[in-house]
């Protein structure tokens, strides 16, 4: 048995949507405890400000830059991947939104990044066996749409409820392989996602407060979850969708 369970020696993984928030933090994260990263995004910039953060003590660290809404892209990432003991689903997009202007090109565009892109990539890895026997793959979907329900919340919401929903499918036919497939649910994190003015900052303060643990997440708080997930120390986890939330939904 591993000294330490926690570890991620020797394991390769992807994260999407490394360039900024719990994407970057989660790769950051996951090099600092052992694991060969490799990062995609869409942003040149922002990703190789996270590349160059990760821990040069591993070798192998990779940068391919990618649109996962784009097949050119994500055809050129699967031919450029080794194997994969890790795959971490971080890319995705908010908005703040009532449901009477929710029209159906806003839900394509809400679910395009955050429901079709992410699946579309799992089911290729899988398909083409670029995820290991054994592989741990961790989606990033949101106490929004399946455990809390505000209002002007519901086109993000759904489109994260859904990403849920296939999570579970997908644990259940992996398993011949040994693939195990999980979700985090994060309450609201601290990322730039939050301040881009579509909610005020004196809304953002109010709300902080319905927290009994009396803040917003943040990134690291999200990143160490996945960290178990990925490791060994969660070997008989599967399934499961793992609520982080600073006791938001109780």
């Amino acid at each position: 048995m591993k000294e330490n369970l926690f570890s991620l020696d020797g394991k390769t993984v992807l994260v999407t949507g490394a360039s900024s928030g719990i994407g970057k933090e989660t790769a950051i994260m996951c090099s600092r405890m052992g694991a060969r990263v490799i990062v995609t995004a869409r942003n040149a910039d922002r990703l190789s400000e996270t590349f160059g953060q990760l821990n040069a003590d591993v070798d192998g660290h990779a940068m391919i830059l990618a649109d996962m809404t784009v097949k050119d892209d994500i055809d050129r990432l699967l031919s450029e991947l080794p194997a994969l003991d890790g795959l971490v689903l971080c890319a995705g997009n908010s908005t703040t939104l009532p449901l009477q202007f929710g029209s159906r090109d806003k839900f394509d565009s809400m679910f395009d990044v955050n429901f079709f892109a992410p699946v579309e990539l799992l089911r290729l890895l899988y398909k083409k066996k670029i995820l290991a026997k054994g592989a741990s793959v961790v989606m990033i979907a949101s106490i929004g749409g399946t455990h809390s329900f505000m209002p002007g919340n519901g086109v993000y919401g759904a489109s994260k409820a859904a990403l849920n929903s296939i999570m579970k499918y997908a644990a259940r036919e992996y398993s011949s392989r040994r693939v195990r497939v999980n979700s985090i649910c994060p309450g609201m994190v601290d990322t730039p996602l939050i301040h881009r003015g579509t909610i005020t900052e004196e809304q953002l303060a109010e709300d902080c407060k319905k927290y009994p643990l009396g803040r917003y997440g943040r990134t690291e708080d999200i990143a160490s979850g996945v960290v178990y997930l990925l490791s060994d120390a969660a070997c008989w986890v599967t399934g499961h969708d793992l609520v982080i939330d600073g006791g938001f939904s109780i």
